[in-house]
């Protein structure tokens, strides 16, 4: 019970692992700016009264452990979060000052899973992406 929220008339705890990628897989200018995106994240989850658990930026995806109240859908809160952080990075990034209208920053869709009585286990999974990026990095060095 102690991983309970609560809103005015409800107790809830719902948690998601939530995964999308850069359009075309952006690597170059990923890499670039993927140290800017977990603040960016957290701050934008939060204007929506959800909570990041568990979260890593990988060369070429997101993985994310999300808490969101029932009072929002999933896509939702996903497509609020690419869509902000789109417009962020063309504006930090792309040198753009106005709104970034017809262009795309985040690839269309995303996997979505609800996260039950394994949430330290999808937390553990999201951790060990780390040690999978260097493991695929140190392979292309040498493959």
């Amino acid at each position: 019970m102690e991983d309970m929220n609560s809103l005015c008339h409800s107790v809830w705890d719902c948690k998601y692992h939530v995964v999308w990628i850069p359009k075309y897989r952006r690597k170059v200018m990923f890499v670039s700016i993927r140290k800017h995106l977990g603040e960016i994240f957290r701050e934008l989850a939060k204007q929506k009264e959800s909570h990041i658990l568990e979260g890593y930026i990988t060369i070429d995806h997101i993985h994310m452990c999300i808490s969101i109240p029932p009072k929002y859908a999933v896509d939702q809160i996903v497509g609020f979060v690419k869509g902000k952080s789109a417009i962020y990075i063309a504006r930090r990034f792309g040198g753009r000052q106005k709104n970034f209208l017809g262009e795309s920053f985040w690839a269309r869709g995303y996997y979505v899973s609800m996260v039950d009585r394994d949430e330290e286990v999808i937390k553990a999974y999201i951790k060990s992406q780390e040690t999978e990026d260097r493991k695929q990095d140190q392979q292309g060095l040498f493959g």
